[in-house]
Formats: C-alpha cells, sequence, structure tokens
C-alpha cells in the first residue's frame, strides 16, 4: 500500500509540474501580447494583465508544492546536520508536524476564502469569480499535506545526501 501512495505522488507531483509549465508558457505569450496592444496597435488588450497575474497564483501555490516534494522549498540544514539517530528523526518529525499544521490551516480557512468570495466577480472575467482564484490556497494545502504523510509515512524526513558529498558543518 505505501508503493501505490508514493506512486500516486509521484503522479501529482508530476501533474503539478505540468500546470506549473503551462502556466508559465502562457503568461510568457500572453504578457508579450499585451505590450504588443498596447503599443503597436494603440489599443491595449485589456485581459493579459489580469490573466497573468490569476496564473501567477496558480503558479505559486503548485511550485511551492513541488519545491517541497523536491526538497527546495525554504530550510535550514545546519541543526539536523549536527543531530543524528533518534534527535534527528525527532527533529523531522517535529517539522513535518508544523508542516501538516501550516497545510491544514491553509485548507481549512483557504476553502472558508473560498467559499466567502464564490459570488463576486471579477470585472475582466465576468465568469471567473474571485473564489475561484483563491482555489490554489486549498489545493495547495491539500496537496503538500499529501506530501507530508508521504514523508512521515516513509520516513525520508531529509533529503538523502550524495555518497561523495564533501561538505560538512563546520563548528568553528
Amino acid at each position: 500500500m505505501k508503493a501505490s501512495y508514493v506512486r500516486a505522488m509521484d503522479a501529482v507531483h508530476r501533474a503539478c509540474i505540468v500546470v506549473c509549465g503551462v502556466c508559465l508558457a502562457v503568461i510568457a505569450i500572453i504578457i508579450p501580447w499585451g505590450v504588443f496592444t498596447r503599443y503597436a496597435l494603440n489599443s491595449a488588450a485589456s485581459w493579459p494583465e489580469p490573466l497573468a497575474v490569476l496564473l501567477m497564483i496558480v503558479l505559486a501555490f503548485l511550485s511551492a508544492v513541488v519545491c517541497y516534494r523536491e526538497y527546495l522549498h525554504i530550510g535550514v540544514g545546519i541543526v539536523p546536520g549536527l543531530l543524528k539517530g533518534p534527535a534527528k528523526t525527532a527533529l523531522g518529525v517535529l517539522i513535518e508536524l508544523c508542516m501538516a499544521a501550516t497545510n491544514v490551516f491553509m485548507l481549512w480557512w483557504g476553502i472558508s476564502l473560498v467559499q466567502t468570495t464564490w459570488h463576486q466577480t471579477i470585472g475582466e472575467f465576468p465568469s471567473v469569480t474571485v473564489g475561484m482564484s483563491y482555489l490554489p490556497v486549498p489545493i495547495a494545502g491539500l496537496l503538500t499535506l499529501l506530501f507530508v504523510i508521504e514523508r512521515l509515512w516513509t520516513g525520508a524526513l531529509f533529503p538523502v545526501e550524495p555518497e561523495d558529498a564533501t561538505a560538512t558543518v563546520s563548528l568553528e
């Protein structure tokens, strides 16, 4: 069952990467279009900038999910590098429990935020509600929570250092 869960999380991870790539590509296309219409056609399109902002919200939250899974999120490795055995494991579990609490907060209050703003429309896109624009908050909270569960279940609390790594922590 653990292997099935890890495979499912691999699929979620790949999907997040694809969505982030699509968002980045679309942003890279529509922003120059907005500049072109403003300066070359002298008739600015009203939709490229707000759409880019909406896509950037999705990109930011899903990129954070990807970075967490790949151990690329902001973290301080000095203290875990100094610890060994049960102390290092206890610190890893504590960190993951704090991450879980943060993501439960994002999920719970993100859903509340989406529900509260669901019927407010965005001027440039009347069919898109403000609540829809906040959907990345609870979705990212849920996905990161699933990755936290994966780390706790598999025991992969810290990134594995390569055998040929020469960096050490200086105590001076």
